[in-house]
């Protein structure tokens, strides 16, 4: 009788649920209709918090875990997030599925068809790399948490311009606020945020800080994506500025991720090469200041002297040598040992070449069954996507990164590289790790919604250019911001 009456209010409450959910959206959909804007940037909090609450509530003890690169720390689900994430979850759902909606409502015709083939090829990735393997897959499992990131990324490629701004300050001012409490966290509760069991880094004792993310390379990343997204969208005060910025760097630092390090050098570099890359040539070939030409001239051949130099006179092989055959060297040329968990991915493929093992290769069942239960993923976007959605899955995985590359490439002018710099943090993040996987939402999602967000507002801007008859009506643009939305046009 007990459970008869547990069951009959499970099932109200999902109905009640259900009705909210439904109203709200009609409600929403109403009342943004005819709106340039919704609240995708809303989205970005709900993700960051999730993550922020769950780690304050874990109560784990950094002290205590080993963390090292192939494991995270302890998965300690408090009852309060039992609640708290089905809500989150609830919102994102209604926030993305209020775009879509408003989106194909609206009466003007230049967001009808906007950014059509980006959408096409989204939702092709998404069936060949989730709805494939969770049908087809030689152990096939369906779960909501695979619905979310659809939905997501559709409202993700149907992005306006000033939901581009507002993700964009959105992302910054979020990760700036989770950035600094992670670092006040390391005062208070070090415990809680410091690895001081690591010994890889650079300056020998410094601890490595995971802050409120789950693992020190997931708070690298994002803190050099914080960056970016400072670099393109800057504070107007200049005392708040400067505060980011370093909150940002000492964040960055201290995670002690290799992997962000060379990412934030690579992707920050495009950006300062597409924003100031032609006043900088320009000066540099400046007939009326020869000195700032010669003085960079005689500095690169300076580099090239000096570098050679070390190279011919140094030990460099023996140096070389003598690093391969230590620990540290043994775990680079294995690459932390994933090379193993690789030829595991490419054995599963080989055993299920079509449609992959399915969604739940890398759980606890499987991770047991091969002895490595620290593998959550194959640390790799490519084997990853290849052992678990089979030959579909990486054909619809490369077709994607071919376009998002093309696009990437194609706007980089008109978004000022930070197309381009997204794209490359994306792709080198997909290196070791899997930040384009679709089977549930997370941190992971942040930079990938982001690209997606910003190519749709310059395909959309690129287009109403070509076809000014299209772009007729008045677009209100947001005041404050340092970075208005001019700047994204070509």
């Amino acid at each position: 009788m007990q459970n008869t009456l547990t069951t009959l209010i499970l099932i109200c409450g999902a109905m009640l649920a259900a009705w909210v959910a439904a109203l709200s959206m009609t409600s929403a959909v109403h009342l943004t209709s005819k709106r340039e804007q919704g609240f995708m940037h809303l989205i970005f909090y709900a993700i960051l918090i999730a993550m922020a609450i769950g780690s304050l509530l874990s109560g784990r003890d950094l002290s205590s875990t080993i963390v090292i690169e192939d494991q995270a720390a302890p998965n300690i689900v408090h009852p309060m997030m039992i609640i708290l994430q089905p809500f989150l979850s609830l919102l994102i759902l209604m926030i993305g599925g209020e775009r879509i909606l408003a989106h194909w409502l609206r009466r003007q015709q230049k967001n009808r068809h906007q950014s059509l083939l980006l959408l096409f090829v989204f939702c092709v990735f998404w069936m060949s790399t989730v709805a494939a393997p969770a049908l087809l897959g030689a152990h096939p499992q369906v779960s909501h948490d695979y619905v979310y990131p659809l939905v997501i990324g559709v409202a993700a490629t149907l992005a306006s311009g000033l939901e581009r701004d507002h993700a964009l300050k959105a992302v910054r001012d979020a990760l700036f606020i989770f950035m600094l409490l992670g670092l006040l966290l390391a005062l208070v509760t070090p415990n809680m945020v410091l690895d001081r069991s690591y010994t890889q880094g650079l300056i020998p004792g410094l601890p490595r800080l995971a802050g409120l993310s789950t693992h020190p390379v997931g708070m690298g990343l994002l803190s050099q994506l914080g960056l970016l997204c400072l670099m393109a969208y800057p504070y107007l005060h200049r005392g708040l500025n400067k505060l980011a910025w370093t909150v940002g760097l000492t964040s960055l630092f201290i995670a002690q991720s290799k992997t962000a390090w060379l990412a934030f050098l690579i992707c920050a570099g495009t950006l300062l090469a597409a924003q100031r890359g032609s006043a900088f040539w320009r000066r540099l070939s400046d007939p009326m200041r020869p000195a700032v030409g010669m003085t960079t001239l005689v500095g690169v051949m300076l580099s090239v002297v000096l570098l050679g130099t070390t190279v011919m006179f140094s030990d460099l092989g023996d140096h070389i040598s003598a690093f391969m055959t230590s620990p540290e060297g043994a775990q680079l040329s294995s690459l932390t040992g994933r090379d193993r968990i690789w030829a595991i991915a490419l054995e599963e493929w080989q055993r299920n070449p079509i449609f992959g093992y399915g969604p739940d290769i890398w759980g606890e069942v499987f991770r047991n069954s091969i002895g490595m239960p620290s593998a959550t993923h194959a640390h790799n976007q490519f084997m990853d996507t290849l052992s678990r959605s089979g030959s579909v899955g990486a054909t619809g995985l490369l077709l994607y990164s071919v376009l998002l590359l093309f696009l990437s490439l194609r706007f980089t002018r008109a978004t000022k590289g930070l197309s381009l710099a997204l794209f490359l943090s994306l792709a080198l993040r997909a290196i070791t790790e899997v930040p384009l996987m679709m089977f549930g939402y997370g941190t992971e999602m942040i930079n990938h919604v982001l690209l997606l967000m910003v190519l749709a507002a310059a395909m959309q801007e690129a287009r109403s250019s070509t076809h000014p008859s299209l772009s007729s009506m008045p677009i209100t643009r947001p005041r404050g911001g340092a970075m208005a939305a001019s700047r994204f046009n070509s």
